[in-house]
């Protein structure tokens, strides 16, 4: 990443008035819903690989691990540069003159790997039109809540989150970027009838990395050896990738991302929310959640 563009970045970022918008009734970033025709038009490639979460799911996690697969465990070249430039945000328009992930993606050879958090209804349809693999990562809504709640503390690029209070209410609400975590990752569920979506649970992905690494890589039409499986497991260990500057947004300053508040990776754990949770914010939330899940087929843990 050049010196020179994060100092132009900072610059901007001093006086960066965060805007939310709605597409399509999903609250989006204002810089995103200004390009939303150069997103929603974007060109998907035959061979690319998207890796579609809602905000604070796993998706670096997942990003490590299959571009570690695409590379068979190489992890120099997973090195090469940092994971928002191996994998463009396709949804993301940050200060220039940073390129958008849209603009990064178009110079890029195939087969590319893609990041989006946009629910299923706002995905640009040349991705179904080309049948491209998506490997879709879901983590229970209780232990996301908390993770993203943090993230909105430190990442300048978001509005901030207001008290935890308010926030509980906001995320149950849906009234946070990209949306309604309910419609988020039922859409997403529903559509693996009809597309080549591989659904992952980052609980499962805790509680046995290797297991779920190898269905990844059969997804993705691979067969490696169970070491270059255990370099990929070691390389996109929560402690390996909190270390490696290319994954822990490190190369961000405290302008951009506020890591003296929180790191952005802070805890990779199942069961957080029980130390943010009140007894009462818990019955609410329960509540509600029998309420917008009931029937969609869909069991998380929120423990292990």
């Amino acid at each position: 990443m050049d010196p020179r563009t994060i100092q132009e970045v900072v610059k901007k970022m001093e006086n960066f008035q965060v805007t939310i918008r709605h597409i399509e009734g999903v609250p989006l970033l204002g810089s995103t819903c200004d390009a939303w025709d150069i997103i929603y038009g974007f060109q998907a490639r035959g061979d690319d690989i998207l890796i579609a979460t809602y905000p604070k799911a796993g998706t670096t996690w997942m990003q490590e691990i299959v571009d570690l697969i695409l590379q068979e465990g190489d992890a120099q070249k997973g090195r090469r540069a940092p994971c928002f430039i191996k994998v463009p945000f396709i949804d993301l328009i940050p200060p220039k003159p940073m390129p958008s992930g849209v603009e990064l993606a178009q110079t890029m050879k195939s087969p590319r790997v893609l990041k989006t958090h946009l629910p299923i209804n706002l995905l640009p349809p040349s991705f179904w039109e080309k049948n491209v693999k998506a490997v879709y990562v879901a983590r229970n809504a209780k232990d996301c809540m908390v993770s993203y709640y943090y993230f909105q503390k430190i990442n300048k690029g978001l509005p901030p989150p207001g008290t935890w209070e308010n926030y509980f209410s906001a995320f149950l609400s849906g009234d946070v970027p990209w949306g309604s975590w309910f419609d988020h990752v039922i859409g997403w569920w529903k559509a693996m009838d009809k597309h080549q979506i591989l659904f992952i649970f980052y609980e499962d992905m805790i509680e046995d990395p290797m297991r779920e690494i190898r269905k990844v890589m059969k997804f993705l039409g691979k067969d490696l050896s169970d070491e270059v499986l255990e370099n990929i497991k070691h390389h996109t260990s929560f402690q390996t990738m909190k270390e490696n500057p290319m994954t822990n947004f490190s190369v961000f300053p405290n302008v951009i991302f506020d890591q003296t508040i929180s790191p952005f990776m802070r805890k990779g754990t199942v069961g957080d929310w029980k130390n943010h949770f009140t007894v009462a914010q818990n019955i609410i939330f329960d509540e509600e959640y029998k309420k917008k899940m009931e029937g969609s087929g869909l069991n998380f843990r929120t423990e292990l």
